[in-house]
């Protein structure tokens, strides 16, 4: 009887190891389940919103330029998030965007210069998204593509949604060709308004993370009166004679209106999202030399002067820590695609011509690139320039060069390699031959 008790009592022991063995098993199962699902929650929507021929003269927050337009949003975008003093952009649109989608210069793809199409071998970062992250991401383009005349091109890049312009600007801003995923049509509502609506609606039937690039055409000619609701500057004439001897407050009325609709499209979203979402915003070049201020004559958009390259950039939201914050590290546009396949969580830190400066926004470790590159022309004849953080040395395709010292003289208006000038000192000739250096080893 003792015996028979003790093996009672030891297959007992046995059954209650399997069942607590099941069960830590079948927890850890479910442990392993949540971890996966609270790091898929965790992915942030990315929103890349493009304005088009603004520079840093046209943006507030800037201390350049006299006449600014009134922009609530990017205000407060700035003041949740950080400003960028030294993102530089080709001088010209297409080209800029080219390195945006594929993180490459120019000079690697052939988009160096507008008119010039984006071989659809490459990479797009929509692609890039959608291998890294296992097709996590929903993505969509809306707005100016500029890459293509082709209407199927956007998607055939990896575009998962396009929506908008395919070309550098539009006839009108109330008579002009919409595609979509390859079908065009005609439309008469004001453009910033209907792509600010196509992005609403499409955000608002997304079921998972996001990537949305909106890229509006304004402020980008011609020079228009945006419907008197959507800006600040007052009665305007609105005949061509009026608006053409006077460019200026309907270049900041476009402005004004776009980012009016900016704003609609951030109240269209909840808390939730926003909180979930990192915003980017930036220029794609500088201001047309009608109504670009400060600057040089012909050293505004077009050109490799600071005028032309230097754009403004403010990232907000999700991931950002220090806010109402400027930052005087050297960005280029490439860098959005390093930094918006890491924010997507790929791990991403550098890749081709891009470097994630995501740790700058989160305020860890960061190492900022060396040097800023830019370029304008023909692949043939390429105009370049370079800069490290107080020198901007640039080669013209007819072998002339200009060197300036940037911290004394943000304008460019002393060449230090003028032949008229005294020999250069010990430390600008030092500075011209590592940029030199930086611009062989491209």
């Amino acid at each position: 009887m003792y015996k028979t008790s003790l093996q009672f009592l030891f297959k007992a022991l046995i059954l209650s190891l399997l069942i607590f063995s099941c069960s830590n098993t079948d927890d850890a199962n479910t442990s392993e389940d949540q971890v996966e699902t609270t790091e898929e929650d965790k992915r942030p929507n990315i929103l890349l919103i493009i304005a088009d021929d603004m520079g840093l003269d046209a943006t507030p927050g800037y201390n350049i330029g006299a006449v600014k337009p009134h922009m609530p949003t990017l205000d407060s975008l700035m003041q949740s998030g950080i400003k960028f003093n030294n993102t530089w952009a080709n001088p010209t649109c297409s080209p800029t965007r080219g390195t945006v989608i594929t993180g490459k210069y120019g000079f690697r793809t052939g988009v160096t210069e507008v008119g010039v199409e984006l071989s659809t071998t490459e990479a797009s970062i929509q692609k890039y998204l959608d291998t890294k992250t296992n097709n996590a991401y929903s993505h969509a383009v809306i707005g100016k593509w500029h890459l293509s005349k082709e209407a199927t091109h956007p998607n055939n890049i990896g575009v998962g949604y396009y929506e908008g312009t395919l070309g550098g600007g539009v006839p009108s801003y109330t008579n002009w060709s919409l595609t979509t995923n390859g079908v065009t049509t005609s439309s008469n509502t004001y453009v910033t308004t209907a792509i600010t609506t196509s992005a609403i609606n499409w955000v608002n039937t997304q079921t998972k993370p996001w990537f949305l690039w909106l890229a509006y055409n304004a402020p980008h000619t011609p020079f228009h009166l945006p419907p008197n609701e959507l800006h600040s500057q007052g009665a305007l004439a609105a005949d061509e004679a009026s608006i053409n001897s006077n460019p200026m407050p309907y270049y900041m009325a476009a402005i004004e209106a776009m980012d009016t609709e900016m704003g609609r499209l951030m109240n269209s979203m909840s808390t939730e999202e926003k909180a979930n979402t990192i915003i980017i915003f930036v220029g794609d070049n500088g201001s047309p030399g009608r109504v670009a201020q400060a600057y040089p004559n012909r050293r505004s958009k077009g050109s490799l002067y600071q005028g032309g390259v230097n754009v403004p950039m403010v990232v907000s939201g999700k991931y950002v820590e220090s806010v109402n914050s400027t930052s005087n590290a050297l960005v280029n546009t490439t860098d959005l695609f390093a930094t918006i396949a890491d924010a997507a969580g790929t791990g991403t830190q550098n890749i081709n011509d891009s470097q994630s400066f995501l740790p700058l926004l989160k305020g860890d470790a960061f190492t900022a690139r060396r040097f800023a590159y830019a370029e304008s022309g023909p692949t043939n004849a390429l105009d370049v320039t370079i800069r490290n953080e107080t020198h901007k040395y640039i080669l013209f395709n007819n072998g002339l060069e200009a060197l300036y010292n940037l911290m004394d003289d943000e304008f460019e208006s002393v060449n230090l390699l003028n032949a008229n000038r005294l020999p250069l000192s010990t430390t600008d000739s030092a500075m011209r031959d590592a940029l030199v250096n930086e611009l062989n080893k491209l």
